[in-house]
């Protein structure tokens, strides 16, 4: 009886022993990065707590995995584990690895989607990421995307970005449309996305936009048309830099999106349009101006009556042509 006792004595001792190095270890600083201050490392679903320690000590992270799947069975953690790309701080200890894992804090990556770029142009931003995954779906309707930098996770699917995407552009028209001034001779929300989407390919300057949208604004409301180069561009291109000077004849040349041969708006947008554009072609500012022409430096140039525009247009046309001796 009492070898028995000494002998569960032992066996406890020993259990305790081995309980209190898992913890030690579980706790204690881990692995050095072997470059820089962070390893990167993806997790990827459906591998189990096994399968997650395992992907843990081939990164380098951890050295001893069935430590890892102890300390995270005995906390009761594993249902809480999350698959994605860490980025794990070097010397990181077993339990701030599984506390990064719980949290779900994967490495954000990031797609810009510049104002003025069209929905295919989007699109194919979107459909050549490799780090999202899944169909893409459709290409969306032109004007419906908002320009914007957008966060996303290694693993999110392209038609979850897409529609993040749409939903910006929709709360953003929203938002405007209730704050737009009152007697603009756009009477819906799609009708401005087809003007902001032109002010926004006319000029690359925001402070020019809401007097852009002026113009224009006073064009549609005596019937005037709009006679707008890039909406020329988009009936021959779809949107694409046509590289060189508009020909005459595609000047005059009819097509839906031709506001030189159409009067009123064209059909859709001619790109996305960002907020600047959509907020200048609902709140423009006052002005009697009808026409403008480029100055050569990115700007413009306005006047109000065809006389002074057509001097405006020999001036600039000058210095343009000087410059290019």
């Amino acid at each position: 009886m009492k070898k028995f006792l000494v002998f569960l004595f032992l066996v406890i001792l020993i259990g305790a022993g081995a309980i209190e190095w898992t913890y030690a270890a579980f706790n204690a600083p881990g692995l050095a990065a072997k470059t820089g201050r962070e390893t990167v490392v993806v997790v990827k679903p459906g591998i189990g707590l096994k399968g997650v320690a395992q992907t843990l000590a081939d990164a380098g992270v951890i050295e001893r995995p069935e430590v890892f799947q102890v300390g995270v069975r005995v906390l009761g953690k594993a249902p809480q584990l999350k698959a994605g790309e860490y980025a794990i701080p070097s010397r990181a200890s077993m339990r701030a690895i599984m506390d990064l894992l719980i949290s779900g804090k994967s490495i954000p990556h990031k797609v810009t989607v510049a104002e003025g770029l069209t929905s295919r142009m989007v699109y194919d931003i979107v459909k050549d990421d490799d780090l999202l995954k899944g169909d893409i779906g459709l290409v969306p309707p032109e004007g419906s995307l908002l320009p914007e930098t957008y966060l996303f996770q290694r693993g999110d699917t392209r038609g979850q970005l897409i529609a993040k995407m749409h939903k910006a552009q929709t709360e953003l028209l929203d938002k405007l449309w209730e704050k737009r001034e009152a007697g603009l001779p756009i009477k819906t929300k799609e009708e401005a996305l087809v003007l902001a989407s032109i002010v926004e390919k006319e000029t690359g300057i925001a402070s020019e936009r809401p007097h852009i949208a002026a113009v224009f604004m006073n064009r549609l409301k005596i019937g005037m048309k709009l006679e707008s180069d890039p909406t020329i561009i988009y009936g021959i291109t779809q949107g694409y830099p046509i590289g060189r000077r508009l020909l005459a004849s595609e000047v005059h040349g009819a097509t839906p999106y031709n506001t030189y041969v159409i009067a009123g708006l064209p059909p859709h947008p001619i790109c996305n349009p960002g907020k600047d554009a959509i907020a200048a072609v609902l709140n423009p500012i006052k002005t009697k101006d009808l026409y403008f022409v480029a100055n050569g430096s990115g700007g413009h140039v306005f006047a109000d009556n065809i006389d002074d525009q057509t001097k405006n247009v020999i001036k600039w046309r000058k210095i343009h042509l000087k410059g290019e001796k």
